[in-house]
Parts: structure tokens; sequence; C-alpha cells
């Protein structure tokens, strides 16, 4: 993968329960190059697809921004990312051959 990632680990005590705790990881330079930006604007489109009584959409996006900011803080993501591209391009020749 390219470019650096934000060195400070997020805390596992971190909640990223709410919209106040992602933007503040975000802020703070914990996830992936755009997810700052493309928080606000699933947010968006997920609040002006939810009703006062259906949230879910809201949620749905919390829950993955969460995700996305504790994935980008594995240490050992780097080295999935690359085997999985390893995997790709050999079952691609391989694919390739018959």
């Amino acid at each position: 993968m390219s470019g650096p990632r934000a060195e400070t680990a997020v805390p596992a005590s971190l909640p990223l329960r709410t919209i106040g705790d992602i933007r503040a990881a975000l802020r703070s330079g914990h996830g992936f190059p755009g997810d700052r930006e493309s928080f606000e604007a699933d947010m968006q489109r997920a609040l002006e697809a939810s009703s006062e009584t259906d949230l879910e959409a809201v949620a749905a996006v919390i829950v993955d921004y969460r995700g996305r900011i504790r994935l980008y803080q594995d240490r050992d993501i780097d080295t999935a990312v690359q085997e999985g591209i390893e995997l790709a391009v050999r079952l691609k020749q391989e694919d390739g051959r018959q």
C-alpha cells in the first residue's frame, strides 16, 4: 500500500459509537485516505433516506466507518492486503494458462 499511515493507534477503549466519535477519529487522521470526506457524504445520504423512526441507514454508516477506522489501525493490514494481491495475481496467472 502506498502513503504513510497514522502512527498513533486507536485505543481499544475508544468507543467509536457516535457520529462525534467517528468524526473526531477521522479528523485525527485515523482512517483511509478520503474517509473523512466520504463519511460526511455517506452520512448525509443516510440522513436524507431516513425517517424519524428508522435510522438504520445512519447506524450502518457509523458501523461501517468504525470498522474502517479499526481496520486501518491494524498493524497487520498491510501484510494481509499484500498477500491478497499476490494470491489474486497468482490465481489470474494460473487461470490464463488453462
